[in-house]
This record gives C-alpha cells, structure tokens and sequence, in this order.
C-alpha cells in the first residue's frame, strides 16, 4: 500500500510538473498532442487513487499508525538542544554531499574513475539533508527558541560544516580507494587474457 501511495505521489509529481513545462510549449506534432493527453490522463487517474485512499478507513489508520510514534518522539524530544543538534546534522549532510559531488567526483575523475550509482546516491544524500535541513529550521522555528538565538544557528552551522567536510575527507578517500581497485582490477583481467 505504501509502495504504491510512494508511485501515486512520485507520478502526481512528474505529471504537474511534465505538464506545466508542456504549457509553455508549442505542440510541433500530433505526438506532442497525444503526450500531452497521456499526462492529462495519467494525472487525473492519480488525482482519483489519491483521493481514493485518502477516503479508505484503512489507510487513514496505517497513516495514523506511522505518525503516531514519529508525534510522540517530538513531543519528548522537543528542545532547543534537540533542534540543534538536527540542524547541525543537516549541515553536515549538505556541506558532505554538496562536496562529494563536486570536489570529490572531480578527484575520483582524476584518479580514472566513474560511479554512475555514487552519483546517485550522493544526490540523493544532498536532497535528503537539504529537504531535512528545511523542516527542521521549520520545526524548529514553530516549536523552540532555536532560530531566535543567532549563536546557537551560527554555531550550529559551524559545527555542522566542519564535521560535514570530515565526512566528505573521508568518503572521498573511500571512492579513490574503490576507483583505483577497480583499475587494478581491469588491469590484472588485461593482462590475464593478452597471456593466453
């Protein structure tokens, strides 16, 4: 059910924004016409499962049940010091990742290698820390004295860079490691079949 609520969503998304840029431009062909159709189609079917599980009793109490804990933990861990810490961590996560897919794509390019998957999976660590950096200046803003107090956001953003930039030392170190593995690797494969 969850699965299928993450594809709901994750099609809603791709629908609004496929169709707003299909707005702004001219059909040249019938085939932008029938794709524009397609997504008109494939919005509206996701429009009525949304609202469809919206609707159903079961899903309202699996909703109910994965939030209530998540409240719970909040309420009991809902302080200055917690907001902090989350923000600080957020930080670290955006300078990290920002870093592992600039600086340190660049020196694992350096070094002959590729990871389309470390790509993604840094991107999707950047887009993690960021969306959770903003809701938890949010939350933080609604719930706490965090964001009134311009040393606890400054050295909560110092903290997190410096540790963030740790955490990009050593992933960087990591996938040179692993690119000059996978060169030693191909290397040694080379050399076994110019042998034979």
């Amino acid at each position: 059910m969850r699965c299928y609520l993450l594809f709901v969503v994750l099609a809603m998304v791709a629908c609004g924004g496929t169709a707003a840029w299909a707005e702004d431009a001219e059909p040249e062909t019938d085939l932008s016409g029938q794709a524009q159709e397609t997504l008109d189609s494939a919005k509206e079917t996701a429009d009525q499962a949304a609202k469809a599980i919206d609707k159903n009793e079961k899903a309202q109490e699996i909703s109910a049940g994965i939030l209530k804990p998540i409240y719970q933990l909040a309420e009991a861990i809902s302080h200055p010091a917690f907001h902090w810490i989350g923000f600080a961590i957020m930080v670290a996560g955006v300078v990290s990742f920002a870093l592992q897919l600039t600086l340190g794509k660049l020196v694992v390019l350096a070094h002959a290698g590729f990871s389309p998957a470390e790509i993604l999976s840094d991107s999707l660590g950047l887009v993690v820390s960021l969306v959770g950096l903003v809701l938890t200046t949010q939350a933080a803003a609604e719930n706490s004295s965090f964001t009134g107090s311009a040393s606890a956001v400054i050295s909560a953003t110092v903290v997190g860079a410096v540790v963030g930039f740790v955490f990009y030392l050593w992933g960087q170190r990591q996938e040179v490691e692993a690119a000059k593995g996978r060169s030693a690797k191909a290397a040694i494969a080379k050399e076994s079949k110019e042998s034979k």
